[in-house]
């Protein structure tokens, strides 16, 4: 079997909650929504008449004078890949644990599935969680480990081992049920653990930054396998990330925490185009963001503006400039060959200016000269500047 497919056993969710899913994920969602599971298609074509899976209003979490949360409210739709994205301690996986059940808030509401979830405890919530460490039981084998849930239930061993070979088959692991956690790789503990949360049959399923011990290559292989999981099973998943990129590759919405707030909720292209605050724009794909000073002195208006790196034309100082361009002028600082393009730092007016080039202008004669201490000029279209809140 291809590794780099999950399968799913038609069988696999059973009772009133039963998924008809292709046998490979690979295969077309036209495919697949030919199948005989009208309430799953629903959920994927119709988010807009979805109900909310989880809601928080003015939730906060202090532990003493630490505010882990301060105020938040946000709703997530069931079925949404909805992912939390911040940098250490800004609040996401705070708010993670108390959808777990694992804290509960100071303050504020928690709805779980249009029910009122503060103070209900985590296993009578209809929630499961993968954790970043997988926290695998080193003593059982992998079938074990992925039916420990339904032991914990009283299900009998037969039967719980049935499902549990499922839910292997379905993360495209149906031979590793007698292996222990020690005879994996990284990425299939991974898997094993996805398996485990999965065998529940959750209507909501929370990622704690899941993917955070893989390398890179493997990291974005399962980046893409998640969301397909998610596409097929249509149930909610809750991601918790610190890294950009894999929150924009996967969700269907995100949102951006910083110091126990959230500063915005937005689909990915909303996201990274449309940045709300200096916070979002320089944390969602490093975008230049102009002070208010500088932005006074260059057009006139004191608000804090960004540009991304991409929308930075640079090129000789005498270069014509475009109608419907601002065009500044800087000294190179420093030049990063990344493969497909370079990044250019410009000092402008003692404020660094970050240009990404593609190879094939960086090629040219031109800019294969460039050197550091070198006088540029850049230009970029005022279409692609998006103003700042204060």
């Amino acid at each position: 079997m291809p590794s780099g497919h999950w399968i799913t056993s038609p069988s696999w969710a059973g009772g009133k909650h039963r998924l008809q899913a292709p046998e490979l994920l690979g295969s077309s969602p036209t495919q697949w929504e030919r199948g005989r599971d009208p309430t799953a298609r629903q959920r994927l074509h119709n988010k807009e008449h979805m109900s909310v899976a989880i809601e928080f209003h003015q939730v906060s979490r202090h532990y003493g004078p630490v505010k882990a949360l301060d105020l938040v409210s946000f709703s997530v739709k069931e079925g949404e890949f909805f992912s939390m994205l911040g940098p250490s301690g800004s609040g996401k996986t705070t708010s993670l644990r108390l959808m777990a059940g694992f804290e509960q808030p100071t303050s504020g509401r928690l709805n779980l599935l249009g029910q009122e979830a503060s103070g209900t405890p985590p296993y009578a919530r209809d929630v499961n969680t993968v954790f970043q460490d997988y926290a695998l039981f080193p003593h059982m084998n992998v079938l074990d480990n992925v039916a420990y849930g339904l032991m914990v239930r009283k299900m009998g061993k037969a039967e719980r081992h049935a499902l549990a070979h499922e839910a292997l088959a379905m993360v495209a692991l149906p031979d590793h049920g007698q292996r222990t956690p020690a005879q994996l790789s990284g990425g299939q503990r991974q898997r094993v653990a996805l398996a485990r949360a999965l065998v529940n049959r959750p209507r909501i399923l929370l990622l704690d930054e899941p993917l955070g011990a893989l390398d890179l290559k493997l990291r974005e292989q399962m980046q893409v396998e998640l969301k397909v999981l998610h596409r097929k099973l249509g149930i909610t998943f809750i991601y918790v990330t610190h890294d950009q990129g894999e929150a924009l590759s996967m969700s269907d919405r995100i949102a951006v925490f910083n110091k126990g707030r959230i500063e915005q909720i937005a689909t990915p292209r909303d996201l990274y185009h449309h940045p709300r605050t200096r916070f979002v724009a320089d944390f969602v794909g490093s975008s230049n963001v102009f002070e208010a000073d500088l932005a006074l002195r260059l057009c006139g208006k004191a608000q804090a503006f960004s540009v991304r790196q991409e929308n930075i034309n640079i090129s000789a100082t005498d270069a014509h400039v475009s109608d419907g361009n601002l065009r500044v002028e800087g000294e190179v600082l420093a030049i990063q060959f990344l493969g497909a393009a370079q990044r250019i730092e410009v000092s402008v007016e003692g404020h660094v200016v970050t240009a990404l080039q593609p190879e094939s202008e960086a090629a040219s004669a031109w800019a294969a000269g460039m050197q550091p201490g070198q006088c540029v000029a850049l230009q970029w279209s005022t279409r692609d500047m998006v103003m700042l809140d204060a």
